[in-house]
């Protein structure tokens, strides 16, 4: 089941589209990649789904139905360009942002409590974010973006300013909050965790919805017949008897019993035959067909 559906937004400002008809379906329990390169869009979306701007047309839909002005209260944002009030001390700011997302300011302090102790940040509860390095106020509006327990959370960029010990801990909590059942929208250039961490992806470019899936289906589907071999035998049956069907990209020679080949394959083969093929010429160590990565698959779309 989908939580929440974009359907056919467009925004202009003055005579500049910034989004051209885009849809997106972000199913329930999921961690979902919105990409795009700079200025691609991806920011106006996010305002639009709280209900910071509105579309100038299309339609946006919430578990099933259309979305409501309280709805926004079922939203967590932590926006790229961070939003803490610099002079006023973390534990009453949080509570206070808390409480504008309907908690009571009993619940609101239970829980801050809750996560300064399991990120044993419990000394900065009255320290100004001022004082905070960048790293510890992206910790601290982190929680804000969580405290009231959203069903839909937003994270623009939520690693940027942090060390990669407080990535791997950020990135453990995201995956803790999907277990407990929240919907993510996941937007960021890093593509390696966009593979680590979400299921499905929509890629905008200039204002347009270009790509959309499965990770692991478009991974698939941009495959070229790339595959890395590490084998035992004449490395020159590749060049000699099956030149017309192997093409060498890459070959790392270690030793006589242990060499590692990257080629692409002309002909259309399945794994099987080519394995048939190479078996009664070279002792196969390991084979694998080399899959694209996003980063790949992100830079040859956007570029075409």
């Amino acid at each position: 089941m989908e939580l929440f559906v974009a359907q056919n937004i467009v925004k202009q400002y003055y005579k500049y589209t910034a989004l051209d008809n885009v849809s997106i379906s972000v199913k329930e329990g999921s961690i979902f990649g919105l990409l795009g390169p700079n200025g691609a869009g991806k920011t106006t979306l996010i305002r639009i789904i709280n209900q910071i701007t509105a579309p100038d047309s299309g339609q946006l839909f919430f578990k099933g139905r259309k979305f409501e002005p309280d709805d926004i209260y079922k939203i967590g944002y932590l926006p790229e360009e961070r939003g803490l009030y610099r002079k006023m001390k973390v534990g009453e700011q949080v509570i206070y942002l808390a409480q504008l997302k309907g908690l009571s300011k009993h619940d609101a302090v239970k829980r801050l409590k809750y996560w300064f102790e399991k990120f044993e940040i419990f000394g900065w509860w009255d320290k100004k974010v001022e004082e905070l390095s960048k790293g510890m106020q992206q910790k601290i509006q982190f929680i804000t973006t969580i405290i009231h327990e959203p069903e839909l959370i937003i994270f623009d960029e939520p690693f940027s300013g942090f060390d990669p010990i407080n990535v791997d801990l950020l990135k453990n909590e995201i995956l803790n909050l999907k277990q407990k059942g929240s919907t993510i929208i996941f937007s960021t250039h890093n593509m390696d965790s966009v593979e680590e961490l979400c299921s499905h992806i929509t890629l905008i470019n200039k204002s347009k919805n270009i790509l959309s899936g499965e990770i692991n289906e478009i991974r698939n589907h941009f495959k070229t017949g790339i595959y890395r071999i590490t084998f035992s035998g004449d490395e020159n049956v590749f060049n000699s008897k099956f030149k017309d069907i192997f093409e060498i990209i890459d070959m790392d020679i270690k030793n006589f019993n242990h060499k590692t080949i990257k080629m692409h394959v002309k002909t259309q083969l399945n794994n099987n035959q080519i394995l048939s093929l190479l078996l009664p010429e070279v002792s196969i160590i390991s084979f694998e067909e080399v899959v694209p990565s996003m980063t790949d698959v992100f830079i040859k779309v956007v570029k075409n």
